[in-house]
């Protein structure tokens, strides 16, 4: 069977660092071209991995069977709408747009084109939480949950491991709520009502949500917490007792197996849990967050 080709749009430091890396040595596809709005850091990565530097990114969606997309949110939305539209299978960041406008829109051109689409919710795809999420949704029963997401990558002692303008100014509820969100609404069910949600210090989100299946669950989202207290918490309380999401490593070895969810996806044309549907959701419910934050 040949390989899938896959053009990436970004050249930021996830790019560098994760995707054209990952592409580039996947068995399973053909890093076939980049594109970013620097024409020379373009030209510099697709050097580094012996691929195609495109100056236009509809020749790069013409020469693509899929596009994989490291670029900030609401750049990404048009973007892969006009991927989309040229036939190309989608492999999106999280989250896939920061306006429920944005995300329809996207999600509108992908069920219009009848193309494949994943969303990189980091754990969904990384072995051991992936694991505990389909264990715990098995369990059931559950009565509350809590994912606390206390990132450091803005704190005044902390220093930005990765300058991305759009995460220092939409802060954690935006940056880290989507993986707070993609653990929760497997286990609990889809958010019925953003009960509370309110700002702490610095860029701090609380919030508090119902959920479907009839449990609650709070949600701390930080990207400024001190660096002394960062971490991730994800924890379930119900009738089989006490759940704890296990630590982890490894966000290179889960964009490999979201490469292979796309992959399989395009061949079979089944659906992907994490697709862009899923995608939309995080960001409705992300959005009404933010105007309940901001009406405070």
């Amino acid at each position: 069977m040949n390989r899938l080709r896959i053009g990436l749009v970004g050249t930021g430091p996830w790019a560098g660092a994760t995707h054209a890396p990952a592409l580039a040595a996947h068995p399973g596809v053909e890093l076939c071209g980049i594109w970013g709005r620097r024409p020379e850091a373009a030209a510099s990565l697709a050097a580094t991995h012996r691929t195609t530097a495109y100056a236009d990114a509809d020749e790069l969606f013409a020469a693509s069977d899929a596009v994989a997309f490291a670029v900030p949110p609401d750049v990404q939305a048009p973007l892969a709408s006009r991927a989309a539209a040229a036939g190309c299978h989608l492999l999106l960041d999280k989250p896939v747009a920061t306006t429920t406008e944005g995300a329809h829109e996207l999600a509108a051109a992908v069920a219009g084109a009848g193309v494949a689409s994943v969303v990189f919710f980091t754990l969904r795809f990384a072995p051991g939480p992936a694991a505990w999420v389909a264990e715990q949704a098995a369990t059931g029963g559950w009565f509350t949950g809590r994912a606390d997401w206390y990132g450091s990558f803005y704190a005044p002692d902390g220093g930005a491991a990765f300058d991305s303008p759009w995460r220092a100014s939409r802060g954690g509820l935006w940056d880290v709520g989507p993986h707070a969100l993609s653990m929760l609404l497997p286990v609990l069910g889809d958010v019925s009502a953003v009960s509370a949600a309110a700002a702490g210090p610095r860029d701090t989100v609380h919030l508090v949500l119902r959920h479907t299946g009839g449990a609650s669950s709070t949600a701390t989202l930080s990207l400024t917490a001190p660096e002394n207290c960062a971490g991730v918490t994800v924890e379930l309380r119900g009738e089989s007792g006490t759940a704890v999401l296990p630590s982890w490593e490894g966000s290179d070895e889960a964009f490999r197996t979201a490469v292979d969810a796309l992959v399989a996806a395009a061949r079979s044309g089944t659906a992907h849990p994490c697709d862009v549907r899923f995608g939309v959701r995080v960001t409705e419910i992300l959005a009404e967050a933010e105007k309940r934050v901001a009406a405070v």
